[in-house]
């Protein structure tokens, strides 16, 4: 056989291979790399939390931990007047906010001063409306400055939502600058049709309709949103470069879909959770927490890791 055939065709097996192997690297990123959504493990039982928790952070680093409210520190309840946090939670979250190392921020879909005294924490940074106000312990704050058109479109939008579809046990909860279209306690065979026209209603004032629990939100159509305001919040807080800070620490955790974007923020930077029941559900979280009351045991692991 000549000798340079057999060259070739071993050069040939190995560019082959080569490509092949690279090729399942570039696969290998394109579904796991940063900012992917995939089916995150879950943690069923509080040693699975306390395995991550403890393996994360340590007592000598800095945290960060950022919170959803509702659905998260608070259970989803029918009416969003009557949540509460759980004893257990609220004095988990007191503990960690009262150490220096600790900075702390609960970003909700609801107006700032309604989250602000649902959790009746003064060292804390808030964020309401999604983000679009933020308000620091010191007094300071920083709103997102809505467009002339857009504040007179959600004017109009709050009207024809109430005018129209405020019947059959829903009810439009106006948050100054977003909405919530709520329907958990409209008749079953009621919920499909008022659901689709208030997403229709909202979509016509030129707003983004995003489901929610037994609800749909209306936010405006800006380039803001739970990401936007974490990374604002952060970058205020340590600076810009403070995802390659390596004594920082980040927490999130968060219940609905408008959390996915902070998530997506925080992939590969931090440790988040998405509290979700969906097994087979997509998130951009580190963890899924496969119900509510697992933020206590969450909170508490953290409580006693910064204790002093």
């Amino acid at each position: 056989m000549d000798p340079s055939k057999v060259f070739y065709g071993i050069f040939l097996l190995i560019v082959l291979s080569t490509r092949k192997i690279f090729q399942v690297n570039c696969d290998t990123e394109e579904t796991m790399g940063p900012q992917t959504k995939r089916v995150a493990p879950v943690l069923k039982q509080p040693k699975d939390i306390e395995e991550v928790i403890n393996s994360y952070l340590t007592p000598n680093s800095k945290l960060a931990i950022l919170l959803d409210y509702d659905g998260t520190l608070a259970p989803i309840a029918a009416n969003p007047n009557i949540t509460s946090m759980t004893v257990e939670v609220e004095k988990a979250l007191h503990k960690i906010t009262s150490n220096p190392k600790v900075f702390a921020a609960v970003i909700s879909g609801r107006g700032i001063v309604d989250v602000q005294n649902k959790v009746g924490i003064k060292n804390i940074t808030y964020g309401g409306n999604h983000g679009i106000e933020i308000q620091n312990p010191d007094g300071s704050r920083k709103d997102y400055e809505l467009p002339a058109e857009i504040q007179s479109n959600y004017t109009e939008l709050v009207h024809d939502l109430r005018r129209q579809l405020a019947k059959n046990g829903a009810w439009v909860e106006d948050k100054r600058v977003s909405l919530t279209y709520h329907y958990r306690d409209t008749p079953a065979d009621k919920i499909e049709n008022q659901r689709l026209e208030a997403i229709r209603i909202i979509e016509s004032h030129g707003f983004r309709a995003n489901q929610a629990h037994f609800a749909i939100e209306a936010k405006p159509p800006v380039n803001w949103n739970k990401g936007e305001a974490t990374k604002f919040i952060l970058e205020q807080k340590f600076g810009k470069n403070y995802a390659n800070e390596g004594n920082l620490k980040i927490v999130f955790a968060g219940d609905d879909t408008t959390d996915e974007d902070a998530m997506r923020v925080l992939q590969g930077i931090g440790r988040t959770f998405r509290i979700a029941s969906d097994p087979k559900m997509e998130t951009y979280a580190d963890y899924r927490l496969p119900e509510q009351q697992l933020m206590t045991p969450l909170l508490q692991y953290i409580a006693n890791i910064y204790k002093d």
